[in-house]
Order: structure tokens, then sequence, then C-alpha cells
């Protein structure tokens, strides 16, 4: 059934997209309050171990809080001689960008009135350890490449669907992070 004949009733995804239409009219005619500053305090456990916790962050022209702290344990898999404690930082990057274009797809099909059903996202990345191990300086440390495939069930044709993914693909924050560069500045001062 494609959406065109589920318009009769209002799809329901859990997103408020009257509110993030209102957000981003209000956000064009002030965009100092669009200015957003992201905040991550890690500490270091042991071995390769570090706890993340994210808690406040400043927007809309102020400081903000989440309503609840979060934490997110990172570390290496035994087989790096590590502890694992958590999942690898390079997965926790797999982490983000299948929460934002999953999000992207929910936001997406509740502005288009189609109705989900399931969304699951499968992210796969290539890396060769050479390069972060310092084995080979022609191998990058990073990621070859990675591949997202959406699986979708929902009240929409199959151009319908790849619309969805588009349009979430087109506004990802965390996509954009990941294809493109970005400045990062990294110090240090002793305690």
């Amino acid at each position: 059934m494609t959406s065109q004949t589920s318009q009769a009733s209002t799809a329901d995804n859990g997103v408020n997209v009257a509110a993030l239409l209102g957000a981003r009219e209000a956000l064009s005619t002030s965009p100092a309050a669009a200015a957003f500053k992201w905040r991550a305090v890690s500490e270091w456990q042991r071995g390769t171990h570090t706890r993340t916790t994210i808690d406040g962050f400043h927007g809309l022209g102020g400081e903000q809080k989440h309503r609840q702290s979060f934490q997110f344990d990172t570390d290496h898999p035994e087989v790096f001689a590590s502890e694992d404690h958590g999942a690898t930082p390079v997965e926790m990057v797999l982490v983000g960008l299948a929460g934002c274009l999953s999000a992207g797809v929910a936001a997406v099909a509740q502005n288009r009135n189609i109705q989900l059903r399931s969304v699951k996202a499968t992210l796969e990345a290539d890396m060769d350890l050479r390069g972060i191990l310092g084995v080979d300086a022609n191998v990058r440390n990073g990621f070859d490449g990675v591949k997202v495939h959406f699986d979708i069930d929902a009240d929409a044709s199959a151009a319908e669907i790849d619309a969805l993914v588009a349009q979430s693909q087109k506004r990802s924050a965390v996509f954009d992070i990941v294809t493109n560069p970005t400045d990062v500045s990294v110090t240090a001062k002793k305690r």
C-alpha cells in the first residue's frame, strides 16, 4: 500500500513534526539561537577502557541539560589484548550514524504521513588495522568505507522509501561529519 492510499489516517511514528517545523521556522529568524555546542567529557579508566559522560550542551542562546546524564564505555576487544568493557570508538561512530539516519527516516516519514512499522539499519565499515598499529604508513587509520543498508517496512512504495532514506541522508549531521572534513583541534595540559 502506498502513502496515497493511507492518507485518510495520520501516521504516528512518534515524531512531533509540528514542533520540528516550528523550531526550523524560529531558528531561521534567529541564527544565534541555532548555534549549538555539543559536549562530551571522557575519563580514562584502565588499559584501553574510557568512560564518556554526556550531560549538558549550549543551544538556543544558553546552557541546556539533558533530562539525565548518559554514560558510554569504549574499549577494545580481547583480540586486541584489551578487556572489552565496551564497544570500540569506531563502532560508536557507526552507532551515531545509524541513530542519526534512522531518526531522520522517522521524522521525514512522519512529515510525509507515511506510517512506519519497522526500520532496521545495518552498518559495516572496512578498516585495515596496519595503519593505526603503525605497521604501514601508507594505510589510513580510519575507515576505508562505510556501507549502510536499511530494511524498512512501511505503508509506502519502494520509491517513497528510497526518498525517505535520501532525505534523511541529506539532512543527517552525522552523515555530514563522517563524509566531509571537519576541523578538529586537540590540545593537552599537564595537571
